[in-house]
């Protein structure tokens, strides 16, 4: 069973930077693994993916060259750097794991993930 615990969430102004951090039990070594978010009164996007060796990734258009996902496997961790944000940017973020898709597909749909966990807060201020 695969369980996943977001921290580091929190309000920051716009133009700050926030780092997200998804904690994992069980195997995850060998699952791609992502990031998505949810703004009120919408669907759940896609922000971040990364492949299992950690040697690929894919982003959103709308965060690419701020955001950057990694991944530890030794420390089963799995990280959202998130830079120059924007009130636009304010969501409920959740770690997925376990997509067998495409990368573009598990992206763009993250009910393709098999497991999430419960999401982490950030708030951006203007």
């Amino acid at each position: 069973q695969v369980q996943l615990v977001e921290s580091g969430g929190g309000s920051v102004q716009t133009g700050g930077s926030l780092r997200l951090s998804c904690t994992q039990s069980g195997t995850t070594n060998n699952y791609r693994m992502g990031w998505f978010r949810q703004r009120p009164g919408q669907e759940r996007e896609g922000v971040a993916l990364i492949t299992p060796g950690g040697d690929g990734a894919d982003y959103a258009d709308s965060v690419k060259g701020r955001f950057t996902i990694s991944r530890d496997n030794a420390k089963n961790m799995l990280y959202l750097q998130m830079n120059r944000l924007t009130p636009e940017d304010t969501a409920m973020y959740y770690c997925a794991a376990h997509c067998i898709f495409s990368l573009d597909s598990c992206l763009r749909t993250p009910s393709k993930f098999a497991y999430s966990g419960q999401g982490t807060q950030v708030t951006v201020s203007s």
